[in-house]
């Protein structure tokens, strides 16, 4: 092998998860499932504000309309509230169900509207006006706190995240590509050769028995989508390959899905949007029905940096905003409502002239969630998040 070539294969191995528990089911019965939705999603097209005017007066191109008979009309919540109407047959169904949940004014106090800074912010899960570790993810020391004997972590990515960084060694495994392995079986013993009698010996190996393994649960499958049996496309092929691998190994999981920044065109009822609304909610709602019984102890929450400024921009778009809307689904949730502190929306209620005002912070929030999920305990919270959480009943 040349020596880019090999480079390049090391670059693509999973990470490796602690030996002799790669696959072992997990004690926890509890399962997380953390959605990124990366580049700031304008979640006031996802929950819509139909009781305020001024959110029709400054959306002249781009809002959604008050519910109605009308199919591209926002879904009815409740008096202040909509759902967009791309979610009408995945998402919408769930929260009818009382297996969706919103909270609106999420997001963090980090103001720099930078994508990176404030994703950054959020998977590290540390207040920011402390010194912060960069090396040490939220979900990582959520996995650390609850043990290993309770906690079976992997990062759906080609690069294990920020969030799943840490004490713990956290399994990577990018499913898109699982088909097309940048290393063959040939390679993999070259390269796991050349690590032997070193500290990264074990490491290595397991780094290929994860993908090996992916890869054999996965080809039936596979081969079945080449036939037409799954006929959703993108994101839902993903979630279903995720919920396969949860279901039996692993409780801890995570994904991120990009294309959320919407400065031109983004559209209203359809449209860009619209179209990356429906993919996501149709993974959700597949990842959901692959879940099976499981369902009842599964809880997935999805999230983005931040939202979107509440006025339409000159090209018929949002700039970068402040507070978002977070999504939480399962099928043992306070589901079908709309939860947290809220206020309503009008001019003189918006952040700096412009933005969501975020009410419900997200460590808080998470610590809340969990403390109910997992039965940690306040000082537990505390090594998670620097903070104390605040149950908002969602579970």
């Amino acid at each position: 092998m040349k020596r880019r070539t090999l480079i390049k294969s090391l670059a693509a191995l999973p990470a490796a998860a602690m030996a002799g528990q790669l696959w072992a089911a997990p004690a926890s019965k509890t399962r997380l499932l953390f959605v990124f939705m990366r580049g700031g999603y304008d979640a006031t097209s996802l929950l819509v504000p139909i009781s305020s005017q001024y959110y029709y007066q400054v959306r002249p191109n781009i809002a959604i309309a008050k519910p109605s008979d009308d199919l591209k009309s926002a879904l009815p919540i409740d008096s202040d509230w909509g759902l967009h109407p791309a979610l009408r047959d995945s998402i919408y169904p769930l929260f009818t169900a009382g297996q969706a949940a919103f909270v609106p004014f999420a997001g963090t106090e980090d103001l720099s509207r930078s994508h990176f800074e404030t994703q950054d912010s959020i998977e590290l899960g540390q207040a920011l006006d402390r010194r912060r570790d960069y090396r040490s993810g939220f979900l990582n020391r959520l996995a650390m706190t609850l043990s290993a004997d309770r906690a079976s972590a992997i990062s759906f990515t080609d690069q294990l995240p920020l969030i799943m960084q840490g004490g713990l060694q956290v399994a990577n495994t990018a499913l898109r590509s699982v088909a097309k392995p940048a290393v063959d079986a040939r390679q993999a013993k070259m390269i796991a050769a050349m690590y032997d009698g070193t500290k990264l010996s074990q490491q290595v190996r397991d780094g290929f028995t994860v993908r090996e393994d992916v890869m054999k649960e996965m080809v039936g499958e596979m081969d079945a989508a080449n036939r037409n049996a799954i006929t959703a496309k993108g994101f839902e092929l993903e979630a279903r390959r995720i919920a396969k691998l949860m279901k039996d190994r692993y409780n801890i999981g995570f994904v991120d899905v990009g294309g959320w920044d919407t400065h031109v065109g983004q559209g209203n009822a359809t449209g860009y949007l619209a179209n990356r609304l429906e993919e996501l909610g149709k993974g959700l709602a597949g990842f959901a029905q692959e879940m099976g019984p499981e369902w009842k102890d599964t809880v997935v929450v999805v999230v983005s940096e931040f939202g979107r400024t509440f006025r339409e921009n000159g090209n018929r778009g949002t700039d970068h905003g402040h507070g978002s809307v977070y999504w939480v689904l399962g099928g043992g949730i306070n589901g079908g409502k709309v939860h947290g502190e809220q206020v309503r929306l009008e001019q003189p209620t918006l952040f700096q002239n412009r933005d969501y005002p975020v009410l419900n912070e997200y460590r808080a929030m998470f610590g809340g969630l969990l403390t109910r999920m997992y039965g940690l305990n306040a000082g537990q919270v505390e090594s998670i998040f620097g903070t104390r959480g605040r149950d908002l009943g969602l579970v």
